[in-house]
């Protein structure tokens, strides 16, 4: 009988070490086992919170992007610097053209050969030719120019002024100003396209305003002024995607209103068809122009831009 005990015995400690082993096994591994799984699923939140960070931030820089105003991009302003230069006070010669084509009889429409021998004689004697917004700085706000400047503008804005003045324009490496009658664009085969404006404002020729409908606005009210001269702002501003600032009294013709007119519709500086040359007396948004015709020889061409009281 003892022997049958000690075996029963010894057979219940062996049981119940393999028990108390087996016991140990299972917690090591449910232990074990809670701790990777905790961990894994903590990498996978950390990466499920950088994606999601990441993509927020990606949307708020696409949302800055977004909301960024457009902001045009302006020429570097020229330096004049080892040039002799003007003060404030002296004036500059701001010559007119129409049309750059030849027509007997007609002092307005210049031959394109003529309006090149003129170009020439810039480019020989060192005259520089300056923005309008080159102009308005020394004019309103004192900054020199050289002493022999000089600003080419053009009236109507003739398809002339694309196919022979522009190619002049260019190849000289000069600046120039058309004014522009907002009513032809697209629609008088003898005046400026679209496409050719939008072509020659951003090479080096600037497409400015001369009202709507060329009609003179001295005999206007002050509406109809404002009218004609915002109205024509407006459309080039959506053509061109810029600023226009500058405008060209049609036929010079003013009233008490007119320059009013021109400040109240946003315009900066304006010019008439009368004088000499231009200069602070004349008033910001009343500036005299040099008249170029035809029929000039060159004597009074030359004249024209070294003289500021050059014979009328």
């Amino acid at each position: 009988m003892r022997s049958i005990e000690k075996k029963i015995i010894g057979a219940s400690i062996l049981l119940l070490i393999i028990v108390a082993i087996g016991a140990i096994v299972i917690n090591t591994y449910r232990k074990n086992g809670s701790t990777i799984l905790f961990k894994n699923e903590k990498v996978n939140n950390t990466a499920k919170s950088d994606k999601v960070k990441a993509s927020n931030e990606d949307a708020a820089a696409n949302k800055t992007t977004e909301n960024k105003p457009v902001v045009q991009a302006t020429p570097a302003a020229r330096d004049f610097s080892g040039m002799s230069l003007k003060d404030g006070t002296e004036g500059v010669p701001v010559l007119y053209y129409h049309s750059i084509e030849s027509e007997k009889g007609n002092p307005l429409r210049m031959p394109k050969e003529k309006f090149r021998e003129q170009m020439q004689y810039l480019k020989d004697n060192d005259y520089t030719t300056l923005t309008l917004d080159e102009l308005y700085d020394y004019l309103a706000n004192n900054k020199p120019v050289p002493k022999k400047s000089v600003v080419i503008t053009l009236d109507d804005g003739y398809e002339d002024n694309y196919t022979n003045a522009y190619p002049i324009i260019k190849e000289f490496g000069f600046k120039a100003t058309v004014f522009v009658i907002t009513s032809s664009i697209d629609k008088n085969p003898t005046t400026l396209t679209s496409a050719q404006i939008k072509e020659m404002n951003k090479n080096g020729m600037d497409i400015e305003s001369h009202t709507v409908n060329h009609v003179k606005l001295g005999e206007l009210s002050y509406d109809q002024q404002l009218k004609e001269l915002k109205d024509s702002k407006d459309a080039l501003e959506k053509l061109l995607d810029k600023k226009v600032n500058y405008v060209a009294y049609p036929f010079g013709s003013l009233n008490n209103n007119s320059a009013k007119a021109a400040k109240d519709a946003g315009y900066t500086m304006a010019f008439t068809t009368a004088g000499r040359w231009s200069d602070k007396a004349d008033g910001i948004l009343t500036l005299d122009r040099v008249y170029m015709s035809s029929d000039f020889s060159n004597s009074v061409f030359i004249d024209r831009i070294s003289n500021p009281n050059y014979k009328q």
